[in-house]
């Protein structure tokens, strides 16, 4: 409240400033606490609260706190991701994404702050998925709280308690095709190459030994390398890692080689990290997210799937596909 009456005189006692000296220039992909803190109540701004059961978060845990002036959405539960075709984690069409982002009261010339929980690399998850999906739609004035919600209580700053109600507006996509592929451009890439498959992953899902519940075979796309997504989290601070050990985590060939990236996991959100970390931090061009990942290209047990060297993963996925024929 007091926040907003100083902003309010503020205003007042310059009414000359133009609107585009009070335009937040966001600074990167990643903001910190203080930078946030101290443009607070930007009409421009819209921070976003996207904690979920990733992060033990929920409406309810926004209620009872977070950064002043945020509006919220669930990660998991408001459609920023479908169920296609039997795929789960799908993108939903872009009129959907219109109707879900106007409906939270930001338009195309807002600057959306996304605040995760910081509670591991799954939750970081959440918000590199939804950052990357206001990218897909030709949004490119997003950015997140690096350490999230945690960072934010670690530095002492203040905290509002109950709910904003947003005021819906248009929001227009600008859809980016670039930035995502499907199965059948998977399937294009294998037969004729030209494409680098970066599996986000833990390694024991890698190689063939564990695979997610709805995935129908063990292993890995043909020809992938192995960048777990979980690598670039820094568990002492709840964000990613600086950006020289994050260039330690990936291989220094796959940075070098020419051509399209294709992030993936089992349904596009570990990947989303990966793609993040690759494309918006490290800068490196042409990387684009899988969503239906494992999931999506193990519905057709004909599509083929790498595991490990070791015999009992190849048995492995053989009886998978022996089974489900």
């Amino acid at each position: 409240m007091l926040r907003k009456l100083a902003l309010s005189l503020g205003l007042l006692l310059a009414p000359t400033l133009d609107a585009a000296v009070r335009a937040v220039e966001l600074p990167g992909p990643l903001v910190d606490p203080a930078w946030l803190e101290a443009r607070l109540g930007a009409e421009d701004l819209v921070v976003l609260d996207i904690r979920n059961a990733i992060d033990g978060g929920s409406l309810e845990a926004y209620a009872a706190g977070h950064v002043p002036g945020a509006i919220y959405s669930n990660y998991l539960t408001d459609g920023w991701r479908v169920t296609r075709d039997g795929v789960i984690g799908m993108a939903p069409p872009p009129a959907d994404l219109e109707r879900l982002i106007g409906g939270l009261g930001i338009g195309n010339e807002d600057a959306v702050v996304l605040v995760y929980g910081g509670v591991n690399a799954t939750d970081f998850g959440s918000a590199a998925r939804i950052y990357w999906t206001f990218k897909y739609l030709g949004h490119d004035r997003v950015a997140i709280l690096d350490g999230g919600w945690r960072a934010w209580q670690a530095a002492g700053l203040p905290v509002e308690r109950g709910v904003r109600e947003p005021e819906p507006t248009l929001f227009e996509a600008r859809v980016r095709p670039e930035y995502a592929v499907d199965t059948a451009y998977v399937e294009a890439a294998l037969e004729r190459g030209g494409a680098v498959f970066v599996d986000a992953r833990p390694a024991a899902q890698f190689v063939g030994e564990e695979k997610h519940a709805a995935a129908r075979a063990y292993g890995h796309l043909p020809g992938a390398w192995s960048v777990p997504q979980e690598a670039f989290f820094d568990p002492v601070t709840g964000g990613l890692r600086p950006r020289e050990e994050l260039l330690e985590v990936i291989p220094p060939e796959l940075l070098a080689m020419e051509g399209t990236i294709v992030a993936y996991c089992n349904t596009g959100h570990w990947a989303a990290t990966d793609w993040f970390v690759l494309h918006e931090i490290l800068g490196r061009e042409g990387v684009r997210l899988y969503d239906a990942s494992m999931v999506g290209w193990t519905k057709d047990a004909a599509r083929p799937v790498e595991t490990g060297t070791g015999i009992m993963g190849g048995i492995r996925a053989w009886l998978e596909r022996f089974l489900e024929s």
